[in-house]
């Protein structure tokens, strides 16, 4: 058998472990703790950014927003809320753009409390509740990337002469006609009916599962929502998408929007812009800078854990390096070096570390799995990335901790440790 030797030092490692299960386990406790908890965190962190990135794609591509305030990240001033709002004239006016493909000028109904989403759409005695309301130009569809699953979309023409015609949402559609034909058929909807011509296709899930709230509404042509509910356009404006040809041409888009929108808005050159311009990738950033203060706190738990189970680690190598005192005598005498020992040592305490590392990783992977199956609402998935620094972590707290047992163990005069009793 060779002295210091890797496979040596886990089978002492696993001896000991064997000899003392109650307390090798309360020793590697922290380890397993700090690990799981890597893994847990992680675990959740990492498929809400998996979601998060999911809604953001499905907003669109190659796509920029216009409002006349900030809306993501940032506090609205009562100077922003009282600047002039968008219209769909400079929805227009930006058409004419190079490099945009096409442009949509959106506004929604809210009520009083300022929340959307509190109307019935009724076609006979079936009636779906929480029905959104908004107007569009005939370009939305193709801002949008959506789909309809029947009928077609409103013209150029019926949004001019503001026609009593709607879209509705995949939910709302099967709420009022199950799976069968809508086309054609008059919705009753503020005290007034509309024609359905056409119904979007189904939406990917909302942001943190469930269903999309996307899906239940009910799209009117701009000037048909305009009629219905001027107040809207008055004190919200409205919110305008543009769709660009390519993502190189993205900044250039930007400047040119930004250019005909100060134009139109008569900002002077010393001013700043009036309004805003962001894009679905603003979500993605504004979301991985409030998880990036979730991964300080799981790093700062699982840094206790660890901590404490590092001490644990290199006091129970403590009471090794004494109980073997005389052992650690006789392989000296025998012709192993202190390298030899100082190695066998060090390799108990990381083996003891990694047992902790692996019994985590295995506590995180089950949570996990609980998490994802139980509570569909936080979409866990568990990171490799985060998977391998836990346990590489673990490997280092022994290694670590275990340096001065296994130093003392080797420094040990070989004859008194054979008189040790």
């Amino acid at each position: 058998m060779k002295f210091g030797s890797s496979s040596e030092s886990i089978r002492m490692a696993l001896q000991t472990v064997r000899a003392n299960k109650m307390r090798s386990g309360l020793t590697i406790l922290g380890i397993v703790i700090g690990v799981a908890t890597v893994i847990c965190i992680s675990s959740i962190i990492s498929g809400l950014n998996n979601n998060v990135q999911q809604w953001v794609n499905s907003l669109g591509s190659n796509v920029l927003w216009v409002y006349y305030m900030p809306v993501i990240g940032v506090r609205p001033t009562p100077a922003m809320l009282a600047r002039p709002k968008l219209t769909v004239k400079d929805a227009y006016a930006l058409r004419g753009l190079p490099h945009v493909a096409a442009v949509n000028a959106a506004v929604r109904h809210a009520d009083q409390n300022f929340q959307v989403g509190n109307i019935g759409v009724r076609y006979g005695k079936k009636i779906a509740q929480g029905t959104m309301l908004e107007g569009d130009t005939a370009e939305m569809k193709d801002v949008n990337d959506i789909s309809l699953i029947q009928g077609r979309m409103f013209t150029q023409d019926e949004d001019q002469r503001a026609a009593n015609v709607v879209i509705l949402g995949h939910d709302t559609w099967q709420k009022l006609f199950g799976n069968g034909n809508a086309i054609g058929k008059q919705v009753e909807i503020d005290g007034d009916m509309f024609t359905v011509i056409g119904v979007f296709g189904k939406l990917k899930e909302a942001f943190g599962g469930g269903k999309n709230p996307e899906d239940n509404k009910a799209i009117f042509p701009y000037n048909t929502f305009f009629q219905m509910h001027p107040e809207d356009v008055r004190n919200a404006g409205a919110w305008i998408s543009v769709k660009y040809d390519s993502p190189k041409n993205r900044a250039l888009v930007e400047d040119e929007v930004r250019g005909m929108l100060r134009i139109r808005r008569k900002v002077h050159t010393w001013q700043a812009d009036n309004f805003a311009i962001f894009s679905p990738d603003s979500i993605a950033r504004l979301w991985k800078e409030l998880t990036g203060g979730l991964a300080i706190f799981m790093v700062a738990v699982s840094s206790v854990g660890l901590l404490v189970g590092g001490v644990g680690v290199m006091n129970i190598m403590l009471v090794s390096v004494t109980e073997r005192t005389r052992e650690i005598g006789v392989r000296k005498a025998i012709g192993a070096t202190r390298r030899n020992i100082l190695v066998q040592f060090t390799m108990e305490a990381t083996t003891l570390c990694a047992i902790g590392g692996v019994i985590g990783i295995l506590i995180g992977a089950i949570v996990t799995f609980l998490v994802r199956t139980i509570l569909t609402v936080l979409p866990a998935t568990m990171s490799s990335m985060w998977t391998i620094i836990a346990f590489t972590v673990s490997l280092a707290i022994g290694l670590v901790f275990g340096i001065y047992p296994a130093w003392k163990a080797a420094t040990l005069d070989p004859i008194e440790a054979l008189r040790y009793e």
